[in-house]
């Protein structure tokens, strides 16, 4: 029995001492790609883009359609949202693989911005401290439109104004249900949901975007 403890106490201690030595490379990471270029610079640099959509342009039901697919509790979290975490940890159990993520608007737009999309714990850390650090600057809002902006769309649509323009030619703000549920579905997995490339897999996912709407309450 002693012996079982003891084994139990070195891998708690190992456990530990993984987390710490990934937390500080992640940190790094963090403050790193801060010293490279600060939230309120890296702010601008986007807002120059063409084709930059504000918050007010976006429809209704363009927002909630992304919100209710990506992060359906956004505006009731912080930076991160532990139910959501908990909930894609059971799901991958389940799954014996990764299948959901649990990352929040703003953690993904911290990958977006700062990071690389690769998949690596040092990696995923950086972008919890950097969401943190996002949603000590800047409103949800303000989150959530940086966010519609730097997402790819497939086509090399980068951005929801280049993305309406490109697939329906249109403003962001003439879009109607049917291409606003459309494009809140095709950041997820461009290369499969561009319409362009698989309308009926398209289609597919858009019935989910709609489907989830429903289910969320929006």
């Amino acid at each position: 029995m002693k012996i079982v403890k003891k084994i139990i106490a070195v891998i708690f201690i190992l456990i530990i001492g993984v987390c710490a030595y990934y937390t500080k490379i992640g940190y790094k990471m963090y403050r790193d790609a801060l010293n490279i270029m600060s939230i309120e610079d890296k702010v601008q640099e986007i807002k120059s883009i063409e084709n930059y959509v504000e918050f007010s342009e976006l429809p209704q039901e363009y927002i909630n359609a992304v919100i209710a697919v990506e992060d359906h509790r956004y505006y009731e979290h912080g930076a991160i949202d532990i139910l959501s975490i908990v909930r894609a940890i059971n799901n991958d159990i389940k799954a014996r693989r990764l299948v959901e993520g649990g990352s929040t608007i703003t953690q993904q737009l911290a990958k977006n911005i700062y990071f690389t999309q690769e998949r690596k714990l040092e990696r995923k850390i950086a972008e919890v401290f950097m969401a943190y650090e996002l949603e000590r600057n800047l409103s949800k809002d303000e989150i959530f439109e940086l966010y519609v902006n730097t997402n790819y769309f497939g086509e090399g649509y980068y951005g929801i104004g280049a993305a309406a323009k490109g697939y329906y030619n249109k403003d962001v703000s003439e879009l109607n249900s049917y291409e606003c549920t459309m494009l809140a579905g095709i950041p997820n997995a461009p290369s499969v949901y561009a319409p362009t490339v698989n309308p009926e897999l398209a289609e597919r996912r858009r019935q989910v975007v709609v489907q989830t709407m429903a289910q969320y309450g929006y």
